[in-house]
């Protein structure tokens, strides 16, 4: 998997254990080190008893390695990894509450319909925008609405994956006690691993 070089935003997927305690786990490690998270987001995956993060740094690709690699030191963490922005895809879901007068709603549509948006509520003063997209299309539609007045906004923050066949797996190489770990949680075939240690 490649890492992102260029730009001030680092894009972090990194497989866990779905058990109580993972994320504040997780998220001690930002506060101890002190990196900034723009955004995190958790959900289920295909595998049951998996979860995925995706967290989005502040900083350069040298603080998203030294992210991931932190990460990766965690016992609840599979794996994790810097995803590359020209080899992923990522998008992120709003809801946008904006004002809108009677004599204003047909702009306000016509301004969703062109980032692809949707309306999925409609009041006598206001209506809600839904969007899926990039980060900097939702900020693009957010400037074109914000002279009608945004009345509130909720943002999912990122979630990405690898274009291709390339995969966020767990890393072969990893320390002993790592790999037991693992093996014994039944995410790593032992077939697929080096001789552990005694």
């Amino acid at each position: 998997m490649k890492v992102s070089r260029n730009g001030s935003r680092q894009t972090i997927a990194a497989l866990v254990e779905d058990r109580p305690g993972v994320l504040t786990r997780v998220a001690s490690l930002f506060r101890r080190r002190g990196y900034n998270i723009e955004s995190l987001a958790v959900g289920t995956t295909d595998e049951q008893g998996v979860s995925r993060m995706t967290i989005v740094v502040e900083g350069t690709s040298e603080v998203g390695d030294q992210v991931a690699k932190q990460l990766d030191k965690l016992i609840d963490v599979i794996n994790a990894a810097v995803l590359d922005s020209t080899e992923s895809i990522d998008r992120e879901l709003a809801l946008i509450k904006v004002m809108a007068r009677p004599d204003q709603r047909r702009e306000i549509l016509d301004v969703a319909e062109i980032f692809r948006a949707s309306v999925v509520d409609l009041s006598v003063s206001s209506l809600i925008i839904q969007i899926t997209a990039a980060n900097e299309t939702i900020e693009a539609l957010t400037d074109n609405l914000r002279p009608y007045g945004i009345l509130e906004m909720v943002r999912t923050g990122a979630i990405a994956l690898v274009r291709g066949e390339d995969t966020t797996q767990v890393v072969e190489f990893e320390d002993d006690e790592l790999r037991r770990f693992h093996m014994g949680s039944g995410r790593i075939p032992t077939g697929q691993l080096p001789h552990l240690s005694d």
